[in-house]
């Protein structure tokens, strides 16, 4: 496995295992992938990473600015995704450790992800990551018209944020 730089050019491979994981409704409240430019646009340029088996694209990962505000400028979302038939294999793990390494010497000092309860095998890799439970938001969406709840899940760096 190889984890690279997500560039456009893998777009469509990203955006095909982004749609996978829309239909489980597991993974996130979106009901499309947006276009490459929203998509850009939404996410950190110098944190989205690929894995990458065999030539074929396996997985990505990439954090999300939590706001605008400059005081938040260390506290970024995690998206994890992984192709189906790639589940399982520690794909996601590789790709979680190369965006928490990174954004340590990015000075980001907290990540999170908020996580459906029922997602099981992501809640999983998170508390594997050093991930924590530090809320659970009730109802806090509709998805095809029925209340959803999500988990919020934390990871302090010991390395950046610490003065």
């Amino acid at each position: 496995m190889e984890i690279v730089e997500l560039r456009p050019d893998h777009w469509e491979e990203v955006r095909t295992i982004y749609l996978h994981g829309i239909t489980t409704k597991q993974a996130t409240f979106q009901t499309d992938a947006p276009c490459w430019e929203d998509w850009d646009k939404g996410h950190l340029s110098a944190l989205r990473y690929i894995a990458i088996i065999d030539g074929i694209v396996a997985g990505w990962a990439a954090l999300s600015p939590v706001s605008s505000r400059c005081v938040y400028a260390g506290v970024a979302e995690v998206s994890v995704y992984i192709h189906e038939g790639y589940r399982g294999k520690g794909v996601g793990k590789a790709l979680l450790q190369k965006l928490i390494t990174e954004s340590e010497t990015s000075d980001i000092w907290t990540l999170q992800s908020g996580i459906f309860p029922e997602n099981l095998a992501s809640i999983a890799l998170h508390e594997k990551m050093g991930f924590r439970t530090i809320g659970y938001r009730e109802k806090v969406a509709k998805m095809d018209g029925i209340w959803r709840d999500t988990m919020l899940m934390e990871r302090r760096s010991k390395i950046t944020g610490q003065d």
